[in-house]
C-alpha cells in the first residue's frame, strides 16, 4: 500500500474528471473453488485497489463528488473472525490509512443511494466482468442484470483509463520489483530444464521461485514445447533433447503490480543451427520495436514495422518470397506471426482490458482492423510517456494453419513453408 496522500490524489482527480454524481466502485469477493470456505488466492479489484487501496474481499468504494464525502462499505471484523483469524485492525482504522474518513457497514449504502436517486443525481458504476459483482449492483440499485450491463458510466470508465493510463514514478518501480521476479522465475526454467523432466515440474520449480517473493503467477503459466499454441497451459510434456522450451510467465506481486515475459530456451542448453538463425531472426523483430516504441508513434506502427522484419528475414531465407512491403500489407506475415505485439501492464497483467480491449488500447484516432493477425493486437493507439507496455513478438509454425492456407490456396508463401520448415 502507497501512503495515503497517493489515493486522495487520485480520488480527487477522478473527481474533476467525471464532474458530478456519485461514483461507486465495487471490490472483489472471495470465489469458492468447491465449496464456501474453500477458495481461490483472493484477487482485489484492480480499479478499488487503485483508488482505495485495500486488499481485503467485500468492500465497496463510494465517491460523492458533489458533497465531497468518500466512503469505505463493508463488514467489521467480528469476535468469531477473529477467532479464526486472529486479531485483526478494523476497517474503520484501515480506511483512515487510506484518507477516507468514514468507514460504514455495507447496509448503510442503500440509504445513501436511495437519497441519491431522491435527488436526481447521476449513479456512476463501471462495467463489470464478474457475475457476482453485477448482482450487488443489480441489488443496490434495483436494477435488472441487463440494465446493470447497459447502463455503466461510460464518463467514468473513459476517466479511470485515462489516469491508469499513465503510470507514475513510484508505479514503475513497483513493476520494475514484478519485472525482476519474473526475470528469476525464467532463469530458473533455463538453469533447471533437463531432458527427461516433465512439464510440471519445470512449472513448479519457477512458481515457487515467485512464492520467494511473496509473489504469485499474474496469469497461467504457459510453459510447452507446443509453442504454437499460443494459450497452451498443458504442462503434461516430457522434454526431450532438441526442444526448444516456449515459457510465457509472470508474478504479481502483494500489491497487484504484474510482470510478464515470454523467453525460448533448448533443453540441451544449446541452439542447433536452425533454431539459432530463427531466434536471431526473433532477436532483429524484438530490437526493432524497442527501436521504434517511443512517444508520439502509435503501437500499431511499431507492430508493422516489426512484421516487416520478419517479412524481410523469411524473404532472405527462402520462406517468402515478394515485396516485403506487399507482404506485409496483404497480412501474409501473419501466418508466422499472427498475434499483436504487445499489451498494456500494470496492476492487471492486461492492464484495464476489463473495461474493453478497444477501450484500453484504440481512441478516436485509431481503429481496431479486422485483418488476420493485426485484428489481434491489443494496443494500437498513440504512445505517449508514462506508458507501460509489453514487446512479445513471435515466429511460429502453426501445422493447423499452415495446412488451412495451403487448402485456400491464400498464398503462394505457404507452399514455401511446408516445402522448407
Amino acid at each position: 500500500m502507497f501512503d495515503k496522500k497517493i489515493y486522495v490524489s487520485r480520488r480527487e482527480c477522478l473527481k474533476k474528471l467525471v464532474g458530478d454524481g456519485l461514483i461507486v466502485i465495487v471490490g472483489n469477493s472471495e470465489s469458492p473453488m468447491s465449496y464456501g470456505d474453500n477458495c481461490y488466492n483472493f484477487i482485489q479489484d484492480s480499479t478499488f485497489l487503485y483508488y482505495f487501496g485495500l486488499n481485503s474481499p467485500d468492500l465497496i468504494g463510494v465517491i460523492d463528488v458533489d458533497s465531497n464525502e468518500e466512503y469505505i462499505f463493508g463488514k467489521e471484523f467480528t469476535m468469531n473472525d477473529i477467532i479464526w483469524m486472529g486479531g485483526q485492525k478494523s476497517f474503520k482504522d484501515r480506511a483512515l490509512e487510506v484518507g477516507v474518513k468514514s468507514f460504514l457497514e455495507t447496509e448503510e449504502l442503500k440509504k445513501i443511494l436511495e437519497l441519491t436517486k431522491l435527488n436526481d443525481k447521476k449513479i456512476h458504476f463501471t462495467n463489470q466482468y464478474r457475475l457476482e459483482n453485477s448482482l450487488k449492483i443489480s441489488k443496490l440499485l434495483d436494477k435488472s442484470l441487463d440494465e446493470v450491463e447497459k447502463d455503466f458510466s461510460e464518463k467514468l470508465v473513459s476517466s479511470i483509463i485515462e489516469m491508469r493510463n499513465i503510470k507514475a514514478d513510484y508505479e514503475i518501480i513497483e513493476m520494475e520489483k514484478a519485472t525482476n521476479v519474473t526475470r528469476e522465475m525464467h532463469l530458473t526454467a533455463m538453469k533447471n530444464v533437463k531432458a527427461g523432466m516433465k512439464g510440471y515440474e519445470l512449472v513448479a520449480l519457477l512458481e515457487c521461485e515467485a512464492k520467494k517473493y511473496n509473489a504469485t503467477p499474474s496469469f497461467h503459466t504457459i510453459c510447452t514445447t507446443n509453442g504454437q499454441i499460443l494459450h497452451n497451459h498443458f504442462h503434461g510434456n516430457v522434454f526431450k533433447e532438441g526442444d526448444l522450451v516456449l515459457l510465457d510467465c509472470g508474478a504479481r506481486l502483494e500489491n497487484g503490480y504484474c510482470g510478464d515475459m515470454t523467453t525460448v530456451f533448448p533443453v540441451s542448453g544449446k541452439f542447433d543451427e536452425r533454431q539459432k538463425d530463427l531466434y536471431s531472426l526473433l532477436i532483429e523483430m524484438f530490437e526493432k520495436a524497442e527501436e521504434c516504441t517511443k512517444p508520439g508513434v502509435t503501437n500499431k506502427t511499431v507492430h508493422l514495422e516489426v512484421c516487416k522484419v520478419l517479412a524481410k528475414g523469411f524473404v532472405e531465407r527462402g520462406l517468402m518470397k515478394g515485396d516485403v512491403e506487399d507482404i506485409v500489407k496483404a497480412g501474409a506475415h501473419a501466418l508466422f506471426f499472427p498475434h499483436g505485439l504487445g499489451h498494456m501492464i500494470g496492476l492487471d497483467v492486461h492492464d484495464m482490458e476489463n473495461f474493453g480491449e478497444n477501450n484500453v488500447g484504440y481512441d478516436s484516432e485509431t481503429s481496431r482492423e479486422t485483418q488476420f493477425g493485426i485484428r489481434s493486437l491489443r494496443m494500437g493507439k498513440e504512445l505517449k510517456a508514462g506508458y507501460v507496455l509489453t514487446i512479445e513478438p513471435g515466429i511460429y509454425f502453426i501445422p493447423e494453419l499452415i495446412q488451412k492456407w495451403k487448402s485456400e490456396d491464400l498464398f503462394v508463401t505457404t507452399q514455401l513453408v511446408t516445402n522448407k520448415v
